[in-house]
């Protein structure tokens, strides 16, 4: 199956920069974590999926780094562009090797079948 994600060309030359510099910062903070980490977990405070990956990664003794924004009401544009930048619909985002396997639940799954 194959993400639908707008073709650059049909966006408006007019529009094009500011879709290219959306939240740019907080995506190219996510892009240098994966290129420097093993594990990379992308979240927010208080969701407890995000506590429960994060969780499951320490029990196995993998080491990870964690990008947080924000709260349910707090930063949500930024949490936002990972999610369009990504294609996931929830958090948390848990990546291994700079590949996205998805949030806890694919996490559990992930580590079961190591």
């Amino acid at each position: 199956m194959e993400r639908h994600v707008l073709s650059f060309d049909r966006i408006h030359p007019g529009a094009r920069d500011k879709v290219a510099a959306n939240h740019r910062d907080t995506l190219d903070e996510a892009i240098a974590a994966l290129e420097g980490h093993e594990w990379v977990v992308l979240g927010m405070a208080q969701n407890p999926h995000v506590k429960r990956a994060r969780k499951t990664l320490k029990e196995a003794g993998k080491a990870y780094h964690y990008i947080g924004h924000g709260s349910y009401l707090k930063e949500w544009r930024k949490r936002n562009a990972f999610k369009m930048w990504t294609g996931w619909p929830t958090f948390p985002m848990v990546f291994h090797e700079g590949t996205l396997i998805g949030g806890a639940n694919e996490l559990e799954k992930y580590l079961g079948e190591s």
